[in-house]
């Protein structure tokens, strides 16, 4: 009767334990939120720093739009891009440029 009891209360402990330390696994450290808030103000202030330097560097190609649906600018080549979320350059071919629909 005593193994049994011993032997029942050792697997309910080991079970207790996989479980904790399955859900200790899931849960983010305060470094890795941190991390990756850091990583999204960064992306988007590149992106706002571009996009700005972009208006007022280039033109925007009136009445089209990214394949994102955000504005094409025209550098001083005649290369048409686009700012992504990252806050890059990604240059564009001629299919890849839309028209805008109109508003009503």
């Amino acid at each position: 009767m005593k193994r049994r009891f011993l032997l029942g209360l050792f697997t309910l402990a080991f079970v207790g334990t996989l479980s904790l330390s399955a859900q200790a696994q899931e849960k983010k450290t305060v470094g890795q939120t941190i991390d990756k808030t850091a990583s999204k103000v960064g992306n988007k202030t590149a992106e706002v720093a571009v996009k700005g330097s972009a208006k007022v560097a280039d033109k925007t190609y009136k009445n089209k739009m990214a394949p994102d649906g955000t504005n094409v600018y025209i550098d001083g080549k005649n290369r048409k891009y686009y700012v992504n979320k990252k806050g890059g350059k990604v240059y564009l071919k001629a299919s890849q440029i839309r028209t805008k629909p109109a508003k009503h």
